[in-house]
């Protein structure tokens, strides 16, 4: 993308708008500190935003504009860059490259640009320098998450990481779940214990593990009686998907964390990826064979 023309002014806070901040997450605690770091220190960097419509709209400080209405603030400065609302959304990622956004708001950006701005997946790709499979994988973590669960995780009643396990589950067990959760104040291991529980049972037994879950009870003991061994099918379709969910989190992990800053671990991790290449190259050999014979392929 190139650069784009910009400049830096005092704009009223009354005029600056933020219909982008539903791609972003609010955190409290943040907010707090920024509000802080803003009454002690002033404002230590610009806005960044956009005109639209004759109206100039924030697509990073979301924080800083939310602490200087809360301040009374009547000016911020802020850079108001030459750029359409898809330049805009893609340049939030881009900001953030590396920190700050989670893999729900990557999401949130990458449905944006699907849905309301009709790129192909490719296109995003390309616009913000990633593989066509983590936008399929970013969009496909979005669309899963129940409407309800989204609004608690926007209000802060759910935590990202809880979100994403609870996104796991079918969307129809996932508000009964996101709403344990919230009542009991689950710690995301204890919401990994849960969804994994919801995920194992039956569905007639998934609402007595929520309601054992709701009274505050642990897990039940996997005693006596063995569980019925999952059919090669059942095993397949499991092993699919943590996979899938597993390589998407791993990628995202490897892309945003150099070598170099990982320190004396860094040869171990080094060594374990040399591994887990092997028995990928082996693993992707194997499918590419099963999918030709299906296909009827020689």
């Amino acid at each position: 993308m190139t650069a784009a023309a910009h400049d830096e002014r005092l704009v009223a806070v009354a005029e600056l708008g933020e219909r982008l901040s539903t791609l972003r997450l609010t955190d409290a605690s943040a907010l707090t500190a920024m509000r802080s770091s803003l009454r002690h220190h002033g404002q230590l960097s610009p806005v960044r935003a956009f005109e639209r419509d004759g109206a100039i709209e924030i697509f990073d400080g979301f924080k800083r504009l939310r602490a200087a209405r809360g301040l009374g603030l009547h000016d911020l400065r802020a850079v108001v860059s030459d750029v359409g609302v898809v330049d805009a959304t893609v340049q939030m990622r881009e900001l953030h490259a590396g920190r700050g956004l989670t893999a729900l708001e990557e999401g949130w950006i990458v449905r944006s640009l699907y849905r309301d701005h009709q790129l192909t997946q490719g296109a995003i790709g390309s616009r913000l320098r990633c593989h066509k499979s983590w936008v399929s994988r970013r969009l496909m973590l979005v669309e899963a998450l129940d409407a309800s669960v989204q609004a608690d995780l926007r209000l802060g009643l759910l935590a990202p990481r809880a979100a994403i396990l609870v996104a796991t589950l079918p969307r129809g067990n996932q508000p009964s779940a996101a709403a344990v959760v919230t009542r009991r104040g689950l710690t995301v291991r204890q919401t990994a214990q849960l969804c994994h529980e919801l995920a194992d049972a039956s569905a007639d037994a998934r609402a007595q593990v929520l309601a054992r879950w709701q009274r505050g009870q642990p897990p039940e003991r996997r005693g006596g009686g063995a569980r019925p061994a999952r059919s090669a099918i059942e095993t397949i379709a499991l092993d699919v998907t943590t996979m899938q969910r597993c390589a998407g989190r791993l990628q995202a992990c490897l892309a945003t964390t150099p070598f170099a800053e990982m320190g004396p671990a860094a040869d171990g991790v080094r060594r374990s990826l040399v591994e887990l290449d092997g028995v990928l190259g082996a693993l992707s050999k194997t499918i590419a064979s099963m999918t030709a014979k299906a296909a009827g392929t020689p």
